[in-house]
């Protein structure tokens, strides 16, 4: 039953940011209910043996995992949010440092405990100038106070589905806001103490505190010195040490991502276990040659179990904590536990109690990417090591070449094993595959396992004891990582890999999950051909034959909007950066929409005019997604496979017998403006819907202002508008009183981006909507805005409700 309540546990916290009143009604209940089953367990029914009662037991446990688990994240992430910074502001903040910073391209990123600005002290991201070719302006030493003016930056994420959510990770971290330094002053214990934070001095004079104060100096003291090294891979034999990725060079790291092999460049169990192993094995060593005889009071696994964990906590400690190693510690916990108490050790047990355990501890580690991979990649590797075990019975290993075929076998197995049980966790969280990576990882992780990891931490204990063999150690170890690269690189030189989206929906999704699941279970269970069957979803189309759905993309400040019925799809603009090369609207945002709503191609591309906030997205992925035809005021280059055509007045598709889609603006012999008049020759796209209520008919003005809006409704006197996205994202110089008032749309849309410089939607704009009773959603506010047909009715939804913390 423990098993059965602590998968509910970790159910219920994963569903945390999601509101489901059911479950709220359900804690009482299960609680009453768990309670006298238990009574009737150890009374009434304490000799029966009933199959019908130990189910019973088994799902009312299962409900009270479930809701204890959703209550427990529901409250943990309340209290959490109340903590968040919600506006930009100027502000003076006292602040101690804790935490080691992390090295960017122009900027240091340093976690900072701030004292003033609640009761209780609350962690910011400061962020500070970094200079390339010389001394940053600010620096923020380790276990220091400083009085820090700047402005704060709260997460605001682009609320999109498959974008990444910013204000996610920011409370996974338990960050509540980032903060743009713009002046220091250094304060000591003595102005800390006098401007009344005395209790905090206290609790950083603890012991634990002092402890791991000491421990990120020595992290600190550990980069500087990789970094005074004439070594040329220092950033990777930093981070394949301690997870630091702050000497990590774009280009190296951009190389692991193109081979899937990002994960062997975070701190991961075996990282631990291989510290853990050595040290023990040297403690070993020492005890066989000058007093053995202590086996004979004491049996080994018992004696080394303590060494053991405590040079597990130590490393865990050393990297942070990071979630792949506090998934070790608690693992090497438990199974301490059990073989101290003599009891059968059950693979899957053990990790649903760690997990459960972590959560405890940790609830908010359930929204992150490492947990479920962790967990999955290790649950993959327990299924093979059994696999291994039951045939190790059966097979007689009577040579050593068997024995070396055994293992290289073991190692090809669970490389593509690994591969595929976590490619439905891959897809949902980074919407693509490098299909090289089993490849790499056969030789990569023994490579970095067995010599490059165990060398790099022999270096850093010599460096804490004999500085000059550490430096020499990491000298040969340097050699070793250049030889894994050469290697990359040649493999890089004979398949040119690249990260492959995958346009995949969540049913097929759920049917890859089915047959994978299927393929895993032991032989017997249910026939593998039955995966074949789940299997079909994945070589269908990939785009849902769903009735129509419109949806405004919260790209920022920019404008893309994603269209399709049936099989027909069609976007109008795909927003874009002010410097795609840095923030990839295309890459980052446009792709993984696509990608989660199963579309792998676009039948048509309209551009309304060529402004980079319009067409930025295209120009980062038009070598990504294939476009049939794209139509633009302006020519456009496109790829070899796209057709390219001028919109223009008069243009129609008519894609079935419901849908309708028009060009109203600009006509073909004004189209020699669009070079010098971009916003007022904007393609105006006018599209119906029929048989719907209450949203038929949308117009969407791309960047258009009056002028255009003038001769709309002189060439188009009795246009019908429901829903109407505002020229110019709200703009003061479009959507005019007198075009509002003709037109008297049901629903109004800016495609804005939060804290503007712009000031879009202008408050004018607002304030004629506003006497025209016209009311106005914008995606600063409700992120995505997608129109959709159920039946007969056109129903809306907004992306910031789908989260709890996506809602202000």
């Amino acid at each position: 039953m423990m098993q059965l309540i602590c998968l509910g546990w970790v159910i219920g916290i994963a569903t945390m940011g999601k509101t489901f009143p059911i479950l709220q009604s359900l804690l009482i209940p299960s609680i009453v209910l768990f309670i006298l089953v238990l009574l009737l367990k150890w009374t009434v029914l304490k000799h029966v043996h009933s199959l019908y009662f130990k189910c019973l037991q088994l799902c009312i446990g299962f409900s009270l995992g479930i809701a204890l688990g959703y209550s427990y994240a529901y409250h943990q992430l309340n209290d959490r949010l109340q903590f968040r910074e919600q506006q930009t502001e100027q502000v003076e903040v006292i602040v101690y440092v804790k935490n080691l910073n992390e090295w960017g391209g122009q900027s240091i990123q340093q976690k900072i405990q701030v004292l003033n600005r609640h009761a209780e002290a609350v962690q910011w991201q400061a962020f500070l100038k970094n200079e390339i070719d010389s001394k940053p302006q600010f620096t923020l030493e380790l276990g220091q106070y400083y009085r820090l003016q700047g402005n704060t930056r709260p997460a605001h994420s682009y609320a999109t589905q498959g974008a990444f959510d910013q204000e996610q990770w920011y409370l996974q971290q338990n960050i509540m806001s980032g903060f743009k330094v713009s002046a220091v002053q250094k304060l000591s214990e003595q102005d800390i103490y006098a401007l009344g934070y005395a209790h905090y001095l206290r609790q950083q004079h603890s012991v634990l505190n002092q402890i791991q104060l000491w421990i990120e100096q020595q992290r600190l003291a550990l980069r500087h010195f990789i970094d005074q090294q004439p070594v040329r891979n220092k950033g990777l034999l930093l981070a394949l040490l301690t997870g630091d990725q702050s000497l990590l060079q774009p280009e190296t790291e951009q190389l692991f991502q193109r081979f899937g092999m990002s994960h062997l460049l975070a701190i991961s169990g075996p990282h631990v276990l291989i510290f853990a192993l050595l040290l023990c094995w040297g403690l070993h060593q020492l005890i066989c040659r000058y007093c053995p005889q202590i086996y004979l009071k004491c049996p080994k696994q018992y004696l080394l179990i303590l060494p053991f964990c405590m040079c597990v906590l130590l490393y865990c400690a050393f990297v942070g904590f990071e979630i792949p190693a506090l998934r070790t510690l608690l693992t090497c916990l438990l199974i301490s536990a059990f073989v101290l108490l003599k009891q059968k050790i059950q693979a899957l047990s053990i990790l649903l109690f760690s997990a459960s355990i972590l959560l405890i501890f940790d609830p908010f580690s359930i929204l992150s990417a490492a947990f479920w991979l962790s967990y999955g990649a290790c649950f993959v590797l327990l299924r093979i090591y059994q696999t291994v075990q039951q045939q190790s019975h059966l097979e007689e290993i009577k040579t050593r070449t068997q024995a070396i075929k055994i293992q290289l076998k073991i190692l090809i197995e669970s490389q593509w094993k690994i591969f595929l049980a976590l490619l439905p966790l891959m897809l949902m969280f980074f919407k693509q595959i490098a299909w090289v990576t089993p490849l790499s990882n056969l030789f990569a992780i023994p490579w970095i396992g067995l010599l490059i990891v165990p060398l790099d931490i022999i270096a850093a204990l010599c460096y804490f004891i004999f500085e000059p063999l550490g430096g020499l150690l990491f000298q040969i170890n340097d050699l070793c990582v250049s030889g894994l690269l050469i290697f990359i690189q040649v493999l890089d030189w004979i398949f040119s890999p690249t990260l492959q989206p995958i346009a995949m929906n969540m049913w097929t999704l759920l049917s890859l999950c089915l047959g994978l699941m299927i393929l895993f279970l032991p032989r017997g269970v249910v026939p593998k051909l039955w995966a074949v069957v789940c299997f079909i979803p994945l070589i269908m189309t990939d785009v849902d034959k769903n009735d129509f759905e419109l949806t405004v993309l919260d790209v920022g400040q920019g404008q893309a909007i994603f269209i399709r019925d049936q099989e027909q799809t069609l976007m109008i603009d795909m927003g874009g950066n002010y410097d795609e090369s840095k923030f990839s609207v295309g890459k980052q945002i446009i792709l993984p929409f696509l990608s989660v709503n199963g579309v792998s191609q676009l039948n048509q591309l309209i551009l309304t005019h060529l402004d980079q906030d319009h067409r930025g997205g295209y120009e980062s992925i038009k070598h990504d997604l294939p476009i049939k035809k794209v139509y633009s005021n302006e020519q456009v280059e496109v790829e070899k496979k796209s057709q390219f055509d001028y919109c223009h007045q008069g243009q129609q598709w008519h894609w079935s017998e419901r849908v309708n889609i028009t060009v109203l603006s600009p006509k073909p012999e004004h189209l020699a403006k669009a070079k010098f008049e971009k916003n007022e020759m904007s393609c105006v796209v006018y599209l119906q819907v029929k048989n719907v209520q209450p949203y038929q008919n949308f117009l969407l003005m791309g960047d258009a202002g009056w002028e255009t809006e003038y001769h709309i409704l002189q060439a188009y006197p009795d246009l019908k508008v429901d829903v109407l996205v505002l020229g110019h994202h709200g703009s003061r110089h479009s959507s005019a009183y007198h075009f509002l008032k003709q037109l008297k749309p049901k629903l109004t849309v800016a495609s804005a981006g939060w804290n503007n410089r712009y000031g879009h939607p202008s408050v004018i704009v607002e304030s004629r909507l506003k006497e025209l009773n016209i009311p106005l959603l914008t995606t600063i506010e409700h992120g995505s805005i997608r129109f959709f047909k159920q039946q007969n009715i056109m129903s809306i939804a907004f992306e910031r409700d789908r989260q709890q913390w996506l809602k202000h």
